[in-house]
Formats: C-alpha cells, sequence, structure tokens
C-alpha cells in the first residue's frame, strides 16, 4: 500500500512539473516576466490537482471490486443495528416516506428484529415540527412500528448535525453495535443494510464502511446529468480511492455504517478557537471522524461493490451551490485540523484534498487572470537589441503550446472517455439503454459540464472568498424540489458572472485582440449565466431529454423496489393525513363543545 501511495503522488508531480516545464518553455520564449513565474506556478497547483483525479480514476478502472466474506461472520448474529435520518427543516413527507420504505422492505427479512429506526430532528420551523410529530404518529401506527420507529426533536441545535448524531449516542448509542448514518434524502436497499451489517460483523477492527450512493429522483436536466454521471463515472472513481485509501479511507457523511463503541471513544470533535467560518463547530466533520477513527488504529473502508445505496441531489445550479458553500467553508476549516498530532499521513493528505477541492477554483481563475493580464503588461518587442548586429525576431514555440493543451485534455478527458466506452461495449450499457445511449449521454454531459465549468468556478471561487473574508455559511436547509428555475431568479444570483464575463470579453477585445478566441469558452457562459441556470433548472427540458433516452441511468429504467415503495409510500402519507385532518378538527369541535350534564 505504502509503494502504490508514493508512485500515485510521484506520478501526479511528475505530470503537473511536465505540464509547467511546457508551459515555461512556450511563455519564456522571448522573454521572462514576473507575471510569468505566477503564472507557471498556478498552472502546476492547477496540474497536480488535475493529474490527482486523472491517476485516481486510472487506478479505480483498472482495479477490482472487493468480494466479501460471509464464511468470516458468525453463524448466529446477534449485533443491533440503529438506523438514524438526521432532518433540519425537510419535506416531510418526502422524509418519512422513505423511511417507511426501507422499514417496510426490511420488516421482510429475516433480520428485521435486529434493527430499530430513529428519525433526529434538528428541525427549527415550528410548523415542520408539528408536522414530523403528526406524520411520525401516523406511520408508527400504520406501520404497527411501536417500539421500532422513534422520533425526537433537539431544541438547541447543537453542533449542527454533529452534535445530532453526538445526541443520539450518548443517549442512547448503549443500546447498539452499529449505527446506519443516513441523510433526509437517502435511501437503501434493505439487502444492502443486511450485507452492510454482516460485513461489519465479520471484522472487529472495521469501524466504518461507507457505501456507494448514487443519484436518483431528479428531473431537470443539471439534475438529470449529475445522476447520469454518478452512475456511469462514480463507482470506478470510488473503486480507485478505495484502492489507495484501503484502511484510511473515506466518510462521505451518510449511507455509511459506523461501530457505535468505537465512534464513541474516538469521534470526539474538538469546538475549534474563534468565530467562524474558521472557528466553532466543525461543519465537514465527516472527514475529521474517518480521520480519528483511523487515528485509533480502527479500519475505515469504502466499498463501492455495494449496490442499493441512494441519495437526492439538488436539482439546480443555485441549490447545489449554496450547498457547496457550507461544505466549502467545512473543508476550509480542516486547515486547522491539520497539525493534529497522531493522524495517519493518508489521513492528511485526505484532508488537504478536500480542501484543494474548492482551492482549485480560485486559483484556476487566478491562473486565467494573470494569463490575461500577461499580453497587457508585456513591454514592447524590440527586434534590434544592443548585442546583435542583425534583428532578432520572435520565436515560435507552436508544438509545445499544442502538446501542452493536449496534455490538459488528457487529464481532464480521457478518464471519462475510456469509462464511457469501457461501459459501452459491455454488458454494462444495457442498464443505460445500450451503447447509443450511453455514448450520447456521455458526450452530452461533457458539453454540458464544460459550459458550466466557468459558471461553477464563479460561485466556487466566491465562496472561498467569503470565508477568506470572515463570512459565516451558517446551515441552510437544502431544497430538493425539481420547481422551474426563473430567470429572474437566476440573474439574481449571477449577475456579477454577467458583468465579469462581459469585462473579460472587453479587455481581451481592446488589449490582447490575439486572445478574444481563447477567453469565449469562459466568458461567454459568464455572460450567459442567468440563461443556462435557468434552462438547466427546468424540469421541463429535463422531461424532454428522457424522452429522447438522454441520461438514462438503470434505477431509472428500472426502478428497484425501494424507489418505487418510496413514492407510493408520499402518496399514501398524503392520502392518510387527508382522512386524518377531518377526525382530528372533528374532535377539536366535540372537545370545545359544554358538558351536557
Amino acid at each position: 500500500m505504502a509503494l502504490k501511495r508514493l508512485l500515485f503522488v510521484f506520478a501526479a508531480l511528475v505530470l503537473a512539473a511536465i505540464a509547467a516545464w511546457l508551459f515555461f518553455v512556450v511563455v519564456t520564449t522571448n522573454g521572462i516576466t514576473d507575471l510569468h513565474f505566477v503564472q507557471i506556478g498556478l498552472l502546476f497547483v492547477c496540474c497536480i490537482w488535475l493529474s490527482w483525479g486523472f491517476n485516481t480514476a486510472l487506478v479505480g478502472i483498472f482495479s477490482r471490486d472487493r468480494l466479501p466474506h460471509p464464511e468470516r461472520r458468525p453463524a448466529v448474529a446477534t449485533s443491533r443495528t440503529a438506523v438514524l435520518m438526521p432532518v433540519y427543516n425537510e419535506d416531510v413527507r418526502a422524509v418519512f416516506a422513505r423511511v417507511a420504505a426501507m422499514y417496510e422492505e426490511l420488516r421482510r427479512s429475516p433480520d428485521f428484529e435486529r434493527f430499530d429506526f430513529y428519525i433526529l430532528s434538528d428541525s427549527t420551523k415550528a410548523e415542520n415540527v408539528a408536522e414530523e410529530r403528526r406524520v411520525h404518529d401516523m406511520l408508527v401506527a400504520d406501520l404497527a412500528a411501536a417500539g421500532r420507529l422513534y422520533y425526537r426533536n433537539r431544541e438547541q441545535n447543537v453542533g449542527r448535525k454533529a452534535g445530532n448524531i453526538a445526541d443520539f449516542v450518548t443517549n442512547h448509542g448503549g443500546a447498539y453495535d452499529y449505527m446506519l448514518i443516513l441523510d433526509a434524502d437517502s435511501l437503501m436497499r434493505a439487502d444492502t443494510i443486511v450485507e452492510m451489517v454482516g460485513r461489519m460483523d465479520e471484522d472487529p477492527e472495521l469501524a466504518l464502511l461507507q457505501s456507494q450512493p448514487l443519484i436518483i429522483g431528479r428531473r431537470t436536466p443539471f439534475g438529470r446529468a449529475l445522476q447520469f454521471s454518478a452512475a456511469l463515472f462514480s463507482p470506478i472513481f470510488s473503486r480507485g480511492i478505495a484502492a489507495l485509501q484501503g484502511h484510511e479511507g473515506p466518510f462521505w457523511g451518510h449511507n455509511a455504517i459506523i461501530r457505535v463503541r468505537a465512534f464513541a471513544a474516538s469521534c470526539g470533535l474538538p469546538t475549534l478557537s474563534g468565530k467562524p467560518p474558521f472557528g466553532g463547530h466543525i461543519l465537514s466533520h465527516d472527514y475529521v471522524e474517518a480521520a480519528l477513527l483511523a487515528r485509533a488504529a480502527y479500519k475505515v473502508r469504502v466499498d463501492p461493490d455495494l449496490e442499493g445505496s441512494f441519495e437526492e441531489a439538488p436539482s439546480n445550479i443555485i441549490e447545489y451551490a449554496k450547498r457547496d458553500r457550507r461544505w466549502c467553508q467545512g473543508n476550509l476549516q480542516h486547515a486547522r485540523l491539520l497539525p493534529a498530532p497522531g493522524l495517519k499521513s493518508w489521513s492528511r493528505i485526505s484532508l488537504i484534498a478536500g480542501i484543494m477541492a474548492y482551492l482549485a477554483s480560485p486559483i484556476w481563475l487566478m491562473f486565467l487572470i494573470v494569463s490575461l493580464l500577461d499580453p497587457v503588461l508585456a513591454p514592447e518587442p524590440n527586434y534590434f537589441p544592443a548585442n546583435s548586429l542583425f534583428p532578432v525576431f520572435p520565436q515560435a514555440e507552436t508544438n509545445k503550446a499544442l502538446l501542452l493543451l493536449f496534455g490538459i485534455f488528457v487529464l481532464l478527458l480521457l478518464p471519462k472517455t475510456l469509462i464511457a466506452f469501457g461501459s459501452a461495449f459491455t454488458e454494462r450499457r444495457k442498464s443505460f439503454g445500450g451503447t447509443g445511449l450511453v455514448l450520447a449521454g456521455a458526450f452530452v454531459e461533457l458539453i454540458l459540464t464544460s459550459i458550466l465549468a466557468p459558471i461553477m468556478m464563479m460561485f466556487q471561487s466566491k465562496a472561498v472568498y467569503e470565508i477568506l473574508v470572515g463570512a459565516d455559511a451558517g446551515w441552510p436547509s437544502t431544497d430538493r424540489d425539481d420547481d422551474h428555475m426563473p430567470v429572474s431568479v437566476a440573474f439574481r444570483a449571477s449577475w456579477w458572472m454577467v458583468l465579469s464575463g462581459a469585462a473579460v470579453l472587453y479587455a481581451s477585445y481592446a488589449y490582447a485582440p490575439d486572445l478574444v478566441l481563447w477567453t469565449l469558452p469562459i466568458a461567454l457562459p459568464l455572460v450567459a449565466a442567468p440563461l443556462m441556470i435557468s434552462l438547466t433548472g427546468n424540469p421541463v427540458l429535463g422531461d424532454g431529454l428522457r424522452r429522447l433516452g438522454l441520461f438514462t441511468t438503470p434505477f431509472e429504467a428500472h426502478p428497484e423496489s425501494v424507489i418505487r415503495a418510496s413514492s407510493h409510500w408520499r402518496s399514501r402519507l398524503a392520502t392518510l393525513d387527508a382522512a386524518a385532518r377531518p377526525r382530528k378538527a372533528a374532535m377539536e369541535r366535540t372537545e370545545g363543545l359544554p358538558d351536557p350534564a
């Protein structure tokens, strides 16, 4: 494992160094300025990040999933598991419909008696709390789940989600061997849950087992592209992560099972000194908890072969950016934890990778700005230097420039291309609708993500800037509905991008006309940002893509029983609620009548 990791890091550095050297040769052909050194340094850092992702994908392509070992499991399993669903001002019926679907499917399993469900509410809105209590009581009665399906609401939202889980561990954790942590949008197949428990039973040193959640239920073009990309590419990238991280694997905060005693003994999170955004409670607690478990000599593992693990995602770019803003703040907080004593080396590297996931955008932005400034600030060419009798004309390094450009495109595109073609011409194509739809979906996803990349870069750069100047993101609830995104709302969120794109176009045209064509792939999406955000957040357009078969996923073409059950329960809860309200109103009127005696 140490040799594999060393080769991985070495390869990333070598690829980045080659790119930086080619760029150095190209930009310094006709002289060196201070800006060139800034450009080269920024490009080197960016290319390390690109190479990191490229190498992870290649490792995943050539790795194989872990095979379970049922023979190592206890003949009679006695472990008990709590299934935890933390909620915070969510769509109540949608949350309880997912809980009911998992509960009902798990009830048909012979292992059902070993599971209890907990809805851990941190909701702060009175109407949400009242509805959560009402729907919980209604669901307990309908499922006959008394003593199996619990609900509680914390009046004080201390520590946010991490504090919510810590409260459960403190008050109820002693009754359970494991806890399966979900998100409010999580959904898992019963046999997947049972299999995860089995893998924990077979290895007493395994403290955290992370599944690969895939996105379902999205209608907008943006959401459909996300779920297609997750279904097609994420399992391969996760195999790469699993092969490299080994026993210091990741925790993504949900759809993972944890050994309660190990967690209780190892994962008490500090409150960072100072004020948010860098102080206070740790927002991205999951990466830190994984590192603390590894520090305590427990195994932390991701098993991408675990199918039947699902989640939803924001359906438009604005909601995605809002969630990303919180994650960005949490990941940047990790910079304060890097010197923590006893952390495993790869845990520190994982924390750095999480930080770079957000710093990469402003670094790219700075590189682009410096590259535009370079020709503007460059001195006038001197074709007759004093030490030469003959004129000296600029030298062209076209071949090296093209080689650099080709290399960056390889780092960006080759992994997805290999995965797409590998899926299009194997048995895997059938679950995505066939060879043509796999290739068409991958191509359209590539075009769409390329157009949206400058917009996402600007949102992430803005998030990093806000954090650096001391703005706290808080913990906003996520809107997961597939509602239409009006252009007016999109414009209010992105007007500053329109101005930025227009400024880039004007500056390049006025001061560096040779660069106008090179700036168009960045500037035009920014100028059109409100329109792009609105179009990609339009469920009608997404439905049109579905009719064409684009972005088809296995779970959409052939929904699993737990997905169908979740939809059924959402309708059923609405029916039950509608029937219960008149009875409740009648009882309240009766209680208000005077005593006949």
